[in-house]
């Protein structure tokens, strides 16, 4: 599917290639496009259209370069983003030599839709490709920026789950932190992948600003705001991650710790129950001569023993501390 954008009334409109003048032509959005469809955009810009799989390359040779007068940037960017797994995908940015742009996509960031909104209902100064770009940009960074916040305060409730558990039962606080450890993961993949996307993002905002020649001083300037911006969430990023991590061991530590104390006490019973055991096993013995055995206070004697034996070792425990 491929849409056509001109500016009229400074404002962004959606025309149909076939019934416009091509030079008023500012944005060409491509989604999913044919094969003919590419041909199509090939032969009127001049320009070669990248493949998926070229899209999909690491390198920042395939990624980033000039070709025949045109700019082409490729960024990974998440669709889908509200939830735990976005879709992420390759973002094809082209500058061609007569100054339109052309985007390549195989997915829906919410960032393109929410462009077309606004600049269709106000001026944003969208009079050229690179303004367009920019603009774009500046969205798909606020987007991030958003995703980002909202990761920030889940990441804050799980470390209130773990640190400040509301269950007391220790069979609930296990469930519980299972469910964690599960959160956790998620938030790790999520903020993996915007760690991944940011990276080109910084990529791309440097290589546009060497190659920028049509913009004037706002632009430049909304250029090198875009790329700081873009290195604070990348700096955040690695903050979150960092904090997960901690989060991750705290949870590894908080479940050793339950397991120590079950384990503990199972230990602390055995040896509170040994001395009766041994009380009761001697009495047990199949011996004729014990005096016990004909004695009438013999089996009172023998039960107040075993009590004895076990509340020793307890106060015994509970004197050191170690219950």
């Amino acid at each position: 599917m491929i849409k056509a954008f001109t500016l009229q009334n400074e404002r962004l409109k959606s025309v149909d290639l076939s019934s416009v003048d091509r030079d008023a032509i500012v944005w060409i959005d491509m989604l999913s496009p044919s094969p003919e469809d590419e041909k199509t955009i090939e032969a009127w810009l001049g320009i070669a259209i990248p493949t998926r799989a070229d899209m999909e390359e690491i390198e920042i040779s395939s990624r980033l370069y000039s070709e025949d007068g045109a700019h082409y940037m490729t960024a990974t960017l998440p669709a889908r983003a509200d939830e735990d797994q976005p879709e992420m995908g390759p973002v094809t940015f082209i500058l061609s030599p007569a100054g339109t742009l052309v985007t390549l996509r195989f997915h829906e960031p919410s960032a393109f839709q929410i462009l077309t909104q606004r600049a269709e209902k106000a001026s944003l100064g969208c009079n050229n490709g690179e303004a367009v770009l920019i603009n774009l940009l500046e969205i798909i960074t606020d987007r991030l920026a958003d995703i980002l916040e909202r990761a920030g305060r889940e990441i804050l409730e799980l470390s209130k789950g773990i640190f400040h558990p509301s269950e007391k039962k220790a069979s609930k606080r296990d469930r519980d932190f299972q469910i964690l450890l599960r959160r956790i993961g998620r938030k790790e993949d999520l903020i993996s992948k915007l760690q991944d996307s940011l990276l080109t993002m910084q990529r791309l905002s440097g290589f546009l600003s060497a190659v920028s020649s049509r913009s004037g001083k706002d632009e430049r300037a909304r250029i090198k705001t875009l790329s700081r911006d873009i290195a604070s969430l990348a700096d955040h990023t690695k903050g979150l991650s960092q904090k997960i991590g901690f989060l991750l061991d705290a949870t590894l530590g908080m479940i050793s710790i339950e397991q120590s104390a079950i384990i503990k006490i199972f230990s602390v019973v055995a040896v509170i129950f040994l001395p009766p055991t041994l009380v009761a096993s001697v009495y047990g013995m199949n011996f004729d001569i014990m005096p016990e055995l004909h004695w009438p206070l013999g089996y009172p004697f023998a039960l107040g023993l075993m009590v004895l034996s076990a509340l020793l070792p307890f106060w015994y425990f509970k004197r050191r501390g170690w219950l």
